[in-house]
């Protein structure tokens, strides 16, 4: 059995469902809600791009990670997208980043309970020792999101990727470990009950 493979993830605000081609219009909608291709410290997608990011995110081998869309569990409309990738079954390890949310989801029960369900199927089911989060040093909404969940810094990897209008990007990195996970596990609970 491999270490990763295809899984849908539910819960009241929000279902994670595997990345399909099916699902390129909802994402062009949700991307052009607050036209999040204009944050240049970002990789969400144009609309006239979408297809090609789309492409791209299906042909990353399940082996090395897996594409989610964001379903609103209130509507049923697709909302954005993330991704479990960088995965190191060997020391049983992942990331999860290329997040990203419509403006209508964003500040909502969402983005939380889809790292719950991210956090909680890395740990659990997949009992990962740490699960990492990068995001680039000026994208202070995501930073501030990233150390909201209950993740420590764990420092910046200085012009680590060029990026592509050709600017480098100082990444921080993020991360929780096994032993922090029931913590994190309560925090985000609590967070969703309020």
């Amino acid at each position: 059995m491999a270490f990763i493979e295809p899984v849908t993830l539910s819960g009241r605000h929000v279902t994670l469902e595997p990345l399909a081609a099916s699902h390129h219009d909802a994402l062009v909608e949700a991307a052009s809600d607050g036209e999040l291709w204009k944050l240049w410290y970002t990789s969400v997608p144009a609309p006239e791009a979408m297809a090609g990011w789309l492409d791209a995110a299906l042909a990353l081998p399940s082996q090395h990670g897996l594409a989610f869309a964001l379903r609103d569990a209130r509507d049923g409309a697709i909302v954005g997208s993330t991704r479990y990738f960088n995965v190191d079954p060997r020391n049983r390890r992942l990331e999860i980043g290329h997040t990203w949310h419509a403006r209508r989801a964003q500040r909502t029960g969402i983005n939380t309970e889809a790292k719950l369900l991210l956090l909680g199927h890395a740990f659990e089911a997949l009992q990962c020792i740490a699960v990492e989060f990068r995001t680039h040093w000026m994208n202070q909404q995501s930073r501030a999101a990233i150390a909201r969940l209950g993740a420590k810094q764990d420092g910046v990897l200085r012009n680590h990727q060029r990026m592509t209008d050709g600017t480098l990007r100082d990444t921080v990195v993020f991360s929780i470990i096994e032993s922090e996970w029931p913590a994190v596990k309560r925090h985000l609970q609590y967070k969703l009950e309020r």
